[in-house]
């Protein structure tokens, strides 16, 4: 094999959980895309847990796709066989290259390894994590960047951050930005719209949308909290629906508890993937104010279902956004007018869903891919 040969790949799976939230999510658009552009001669294996082997034997009908041994669905024991197991099965199935999506990789692969770090929000906003969670990731983070060959982020913003705070060296960084699965993440039809306001049981009234783990990091209490200030004078307000993963953030349920009567408030918890067009692309507005994230694939995804999205400028959100979002802060007050100035501009929202619509385009899963593939074949070499 010449040293500009991509090499063969074993991409561990085993981390993505069954909710198929944001790991899921990179872990099935950039599989996906592979099976699109493994004509550039990459090999692949994939090891995942057994609930997702028809899944990944679907999507990469060409690659060797490996059970886990079923213990590996607890973490505990997971993070027990990655040091373990996981070398040892790369070692079978001939792997040039090991490929660790989330954060965590083994001390000692017996190849090169890659990993992808998702964010440095430990490091930036630690007091939006409890202390095991924020001490397990940090030294996760410091150990990869250590022993890595090569580290893949998904925005420079995450890579300007990991070289300041952890004097990480920049020439064995790549950024590969996640993409966007345009056929899960469409523009609705009228009918998607009305089918999932009538699961919400909204009928034909207006909400705004939030969707997302209820993390201290997403700030959804001060988004409940700004979007009381901003509807409840209204004559007809809309309702706010915060969808997605339960969290931990106990500050949400004192929010709520601060709602007036007269205001509606859903917490449907998981939608269906196939609502999600009609859930984002239905809202007035998309709003995730968050203190902020590694990437930010909800506001992609609002983006792509043409959603007028509110967010925040912080860490990679811009780079995400860009001048196709509209920004406000994290306090409550300040949500609360600049969600009010858009709730009242119906030619500003249609304005921002086009553009969204229009940038979303340019973010692909097969671009990213190519990313991965390159950096691969550094780590190889």
């Amino acid at each position: 094999m010449t040293a500009g040969r991509p090499p063969r790949v074993l991409i561990d799976a085993t981390s993505v959980p069954a909710d198929r939230g944001g790991v899921g999510r990179y872990v099935d658009g950039l599989l996906g895309a592979l099976g699109t552009v493994c004509g550039s001669g990459v090999e692949l294996a994939v090891v995942s847990l057994r609930t997702d082997l028809e899944r990944y034997s679907r999507m990469l009908p060409g690659a060797e796709i490996v059970p886990a041994p079923a213990a590996v669905a607890h973490r505990p024991a997971r993070l027990a066989w990655e040091q373990t197991g996981l070398p040892l099965l790369a070692q079978q199935v001939g792997a040039q290259v090991l490929h660790s999506p989330f954060y965590t990789c083994p001390l000692r692969a017996g190849c090169p390894v890659t990993v992808t770090v998702h964010d440095a929000t430990f490091f930036t906003e630690p007091e939006h994590y409890d202390k095991s969670r924020r001490t397990f990731f940090r030294s996760a983070i410091k150990t990869s960047l250590r022993r890595a060959n090569r580290v893949i982020v998904p925005s420079k913003a995450t890579r300007d951050e990991l070289i300041r705070l952890l004097d990480a060296d920049p020439t064995r960084i790549d950024v590969a930005y996640h993409g966007v699965d345009h056929s899960a993440f469409h523009a609705p039809s009228e009918e998607e719209k009305a089918r999932v306001r009538a699961r919400l049981g909204l009928g034909n009234g207006s909400y705004v949308a939030f969707l997302g783990a209820k993390e201290p990091r997403k700030n959804v209490p001060n988004l409940i909290r700004g979007w009381v200030r901003a509807v409840a004078d209204r004559q007809d307000p809309p309702a706010l629906v915060v969808a997605g993963g339960q969290g931990h953030d106990d500050d949400i349920d004192c929010a709520v508890a601060e709602v007036p009567s007269h205001l509606r408030l859903l917490r449907p918890g998981y939608l269906r993937y196939a609502d999600l067009p009609g859930f984002l692309g239905g809202a007035l507005v998309a709003a995730y104010p968050s203190y902020g994230e590694g990437f930010g694939l909800p506001i992609l995804e609002a983006m792509a279902c043409a959603a007028p999205v509110l967010t925040t400028p912080r860490l990679s959100l811009p780079e995400v956004g860009g001048d196709a979002v509209a920004y406000t802060s994290e306090d409550p007050d300040q949500i609360a007018t600049d969600l009010a100035a858009l709730l009242d501009d119906e030619q500003r929202r249609h304005s921002l869903a086009k553009a969204g619509f229009d940038r979303a385009k340019e973010f692909t899963w097969e671009s990213s891919a190519e990313v991965h593939i390159a950096a691969w074949t550094r780590a190889r070499a």
